[in-house]
This record gives C-alpha cells, sequence and structure tokens, in this order.
C-alpha cells in the first residue's frame, strides 16, 4: 500500500525521533557502578561532563547511593579523581556517526 507524502514523511520522522529517544536512553543507561569490591568497600564510577565538573555531575548522588547500599550506612571515601574515560560512537542518525568521549570520576571508599 503507497502511502501519500506527507504520511511518509510523517512516518519517517517518527522513526527518526525513536532512534534518537533510544540512544538518549542508551547513553543515560551507563551511569554510576560499582567497578571494584570487596568486603570492606570498593570503587564506584560515574561519568560527568566538563563543564559541569566532577562534583555537580547528576550520577554523583547515585554514586553516593551505591557507596551508602554495598556499606549498609557510613563509609569514608578514601580517594577521588578522574579515571580512565572512554570513547564511543554515537548514531548512526541518518548516516551521520559522532565520536563522544566520555570523562568519567572515580570515588574508592572504605565501609566504617
Amino acid at each position: 500500500m503507497l502511502l501519500p507524502d506527507h504520511k511518509k514523511k510523517s512516518k519517517d520522522g517518527s522513526r527518526v525521533l525513536l532512534s534518537l529517544l533510544l540512544l538518549a536512553l542508551a547513553g543515560c543507561a551507563d551511569g554510576a557502578t560499582l567497578l571494584q569490591e570487596s568486603d570492606r568497600g570498593g570503587v564506584v564510577v560515574y561519568p560527568f561532563k566538563g563543564e559541569q565538573g566532577a562534583l555537580l555531575a547528576s550520577f554523583r548522588k547515585d554514586a553516593l547511593a551505591i557507596m551508602k547500599e554495598k556499606c549498609g550506612g557510613a563509609y569514608s571515601i578514601i580517594r577521588e579523581g578522574e579515571t580512565k574515560g572512554r570513547v564511543r560512537v554515537a548514531g548512526p542518525v541518518e548516516g551521520a556517526q559522532e565520536i563522544v568521549q566520555e570523562r568519567r570520576w572515580g570515588i574508592h571508599f572504605q565501609c566504617k
């Protein structure tokens, strides 16, 4: 069945919008994670944007919650700082790909 031109464009636009939404959700899925774990603590990492800074990053709250859950409450931060990031390819959206450099912040913590 052939669609009229305006309906075909609308359908193509919906596909592009859906693709962008899925990419955005995939990008958000990689938040704070417990990278290393021991019985007395571990290392949590999370992505941050340079202009925002690591201490104001939205994923920092998630990282602190992971540490609190792991320790059952109280913990001490032993050391924190920028750690090895990653490079990923975002796209393709209509044949265009973008290389994204993702910065990551690490927090080494110990349960009290």
